[in-house]
C-alpha cells in the first residue's frame, strides 16, 4: 500500500480540524443517522421476501403469527415460525394513505385491534408487492377487513372485491356516518394514489377537491 505523507504546507490546525470533522462523520454513519433503517415501509425481512418467492402460501392456507407491525389501516407485518416476517394486506378493504385524513386514526384503530396479538390469516392470494392477501381472525371469530369497514376507516375495496358483507358494511357506515364517512364526500385511496402519482402533494390534492365541494 502507497504511503501518503502529509507535508509540512498544511497547517496543523487545519489537520486537526479535517481530523475532527472525519471523526463526526464516521460517528455519524456507525450510528446509522440519516439512514432508513428498519422504517414501518421496510420492516419485512429478507427471509419473509424469499419464503413469498420461493413458497408462496396457496389460497385458501391458513397462517399463524403475531402482529409485530402496523402499517396503516389495511397492512400490517406478521410474525411466523422460523422468524420470519411477512406483510399482510388485509383483503377487500382500501384505507387512507399516509397523508390523508383519517390515515392516523385508521392505523390507530387497527392496531388496538390487533397488535402483539396472535393471528390466523386465511390467504386469498399475493399481490405485485409480494405481500399476502387475506382476511384476518383475532381469537378466531373477529375478522380485521370487517371490523376497519364497520367502524367507517376503510372502503370496501370493490375493485378487487366483490364481497356482498363488506358492500353493506360499508353502506351501513356511511348512513351512521362514522369515522371517514362524517365527511360527505371524502377522497377514497386509490384517488388519491392516482394523483399523487401525476405530481400533486397531498395538500395540492385537499385544495382541488374542497374547491369542487
Amino acid at each position: 500500500m502507497k504511503k501518503v505523507i502529509l507535508k509540512n504546507t498544511l497547517p496543523a490546525k487545519k489537520i486537526a480540524v479535517h481530523f475532527l470533522f472525519f471523526v463526526i462523520a464516521f460517528l455519524i454513519s456507525s450510528c446509522g443517522f440519516g439512514s432508513s433503517g428498519n422504517s414501518e415501509e421496510n420492516v419485512i425481512s429478507s427471509a419473509g421476501n424469499d419464503t413469498i418467492k420461493k413458497q408462496p402460501p396457496a389460497i385458501g392456507d391458513t397462517i399463524a403469527g403475531k402482529v409485530v407491525a402496523v402499517i396503516d389501516g389495511d397492512t400490517y407485518d406478521v410474525l411466523v415460525p422460523g422468524d420470519t416476517t411477512l406483510r399482510v394486506r388485509m383483503e377487500g378493504i382500501d384505507a387512507p394513505e399516509k397523508g390523508m385524513a383519517f390515515n392516523k386514526v385508521a392505523k390507530k384503530y387497527l392496531s388496538d385491534l390487533c397488535f402483539g396479538k396472535n393471528v390466523n390469516v386465511l390467504v386469498t392470494g399475493i399481490d405485485g408487492h409480494r405481500r399476502v392477501l387475506g382476511f384476518t381472525f383475532v381469537d378466531d371469530t373477529l375478522e380485521l377487513s370487517h371490523e376497519m369497514i364497520k367502524a367507517g376507516y376503510a372502503w370496501h375495496f370493490k375493485k378487487y372485491s366483490k364481497d356482498t358483507d363488506l358492500a353493506v358494511l360499508e353502506q351501513d357506515a356511511r348512513k351512521a356516518e362514522k369515522g371517514l364517512w362524517f365527511d360527505k364526500n371524502p377522497i377514497a385511496p386509490w384517488e388519491f394514489r392516482k394523483l399523487m402519482r401525476q405530481g400533486n402533494t397531498a395538500e395540492e390534492i385537499y385544495r382541488e377537491h374542497n374547491k369542487n365541494q
